[in-house]
């Protein structure tokens, strides 16, 4: 892997746009400066408003420059990943018969994050990118893809398949004035959504980390499995891991 190489999760809110910012100036004692950054915006094919990242992105690179001075801040790379077919073959493909597998929970964001995850990693793996990062905060551990449960697994993933994961705002972003006050006092937005706008980001569910790790002790050795295959170019086999089920 590269040296100085960052991969980002950015979906253009404010966390994930803490991150960068962080990152992109060298201020955050848990982020080491990096050479590049790459920002990958997942597009999970369920999603409304596409412009907005890409947007969000130009303006804050703009403003961070200034911000940055002589120094300049470190040079980012916009780039957009589609992880749709890994979400259906990791959920909507089976989710009548995987959901009573599971207590009947709504494991949709999890799933979604893990092809997430995965697609991450392939990229990194692909592109010489040592770490990646998610700006993933605990005044939203209320989402099931933002639990110990799901980040120490798909952390360990991570790490198994070459890549080192981390969540480095999570303890600090305990409340939403503190991400606040961090983009306002950079200069940045903190208000209105730079994101895109998810079917399934305000669903309910009321999974529990017994739920969730379950879900990912299962899923977690195909998406392995999955990634060596598609490191090795081995196409059929990669793809026949997510094949949908046969029509009745």
């Amino acid at each position: 892997m590269a040296d100085g190489e960052l991969a980002i999760l950015f979906s253009g809110g404010t966390d994930s746009l803490s991150l960068y910012a962080l990152a992109a100036l060298g201020r955050h004692p848990g982020i080491p400066r990096p050479a590049h950054i790459h920002l990958l915006c997942m597009q999970n094919g369920m999603t409304r408003f596409p412009g907005f990242p890409p947007e969000r992105f130009r303006v804050a690179r703009g403003l961070l420059e200034k911000a940055a001075g002589p120094a300049g801040a470190v040079p980012a790379s916009y780039v957009e990943l589609d992880c749709g077919r890994l979400f259906q073959g990791l959920w909507l493909d089976r989710y009548e018969e995987w959901m009573p597998r599971y207590g009947g929970k709504n494991l949709v964001c999890v799933a979604c994050k893990l092809a997430m995850h995965t697609r991450a990693v392939l990229y990194c793996r692909e592109n010489g990118v040592g770490r990646v990062l998610a700006g993933y905060a605990g005044k939203q551990s209320f989402y099931p893809e933002q639990t110990s449960a799901f980040m120490q697994r798909v952390a360990a993933f991570s790490e198994a398949s070459g890549v080192t994961c981390g969540f480095p705002l999570f303890e600090d972003f305990d409340h939403e004035d503190v991400t606040r006050h961090l983009l306002e006092d950079m200069g940045l937005p903190s208000t209105g959504g730079g994101e895109r706008k998810c079917l399934f980001s305000q669903t309910r569910t009321t999974a529990t980390g017994a739920e969730i790790g379950r879900y990912l002790d299962d899923m977690i050795p195909v998406v392995s499995t999955y990634l060596e295959h598609k490191l090795a170019g081995r196409v059929r086999e990669a793809a026949a891991l997510f094949a949908p089920p046969p029509r009745p």
